[in-house]
């Protein structure tokens, strides 16, 4: 398996080519992809992305069949669900790397913020704990804000949110907490831009 370093460069290698318009996966590989990984799996990186059609991690970052573990949720929030198939991921598969992936013009954080501002109590109980645990991060910059302008502060509460849904992660998961101290594991955020097709990696 690569390291981290090496896992997240393959990723903004993918992401530039992705932006270029030089991908390198091509239908034809397929056949040959998937006779290569029936007996196994070996991804070198685990994406926790949004579910929204826009966003599909293996086309923005050019990768191909068996390179990414990849989980997506609206909003991309961690329940218990989402957070066992991360650690299978990383514990079982040895896989180095886990990319929290939040996307410009996210609905999921434009309803929490709806909701955040004025409740409508006209959500399904599923689709409000989805906003409820995105809320729980982005409370209160919403009801504290640096600024007026509405885009910015969507834009930071959709970094926020990918912010907190790390720091669940590691508080959640004593796994995932142990592997990203030892090292075994690397943590990060990013935002995709819709129109650009870039991948903005987070500090």
């Amino acid at each position: 398996m690569i390291s981290t370093e090496q896992a997240l460069t393959r990723l903004k290698e993918g992401n530039s080519r992705f932006i270029n318009n030089q991908t390198n996966q091509q239908a034809s590989q397929y056949s040959t992809d998937r006779q290569g990984l029936v007996e196994g799996q070996a991804p070198f990186a685990i994406i926790l992305g949004c579910a929204d059609s826009r966003v599909p991690p293996e086309l923005i970052f050019d990768q191909g069949l068996g390179d990414l573990f990849v989980i997506r949720v609206a909003g991309n929030v961690a329940d218990t669900a989402v957070i066992g198939s991360i650690e299978y991921a990383a514990e079982h598969l040895g896989t180095p790397l886990l990319v929290v992936l939040g996307h410009e013009s996210c609905g999921a954080v434009k309803a929490s913020i709806g909701e955040i501002n004025q409740p409508s109590g006209a959500l399904s109980p599923d689709l409000t704990a989805v906003v409820e645990m995105i809320s729980e991060g982005i409370r209160p910059l919403i009801q504290n804000p640096s600024t007026n302008d509405e885009k910015s502060l969507e834009d930071s509460a959709i970094k926020q949110n990918v912010r907190h849904g790390i720091s669940q992660l590691k508080e959640k998961s004593t796994l995932l907490n142990s592997y990203s101290e030892s090292g075994k594991i690397k943590i990060v955020g990013a935002k995709y831009m819709l129109q650009s097709g870039k991948v903005e990696f987070l500090d």
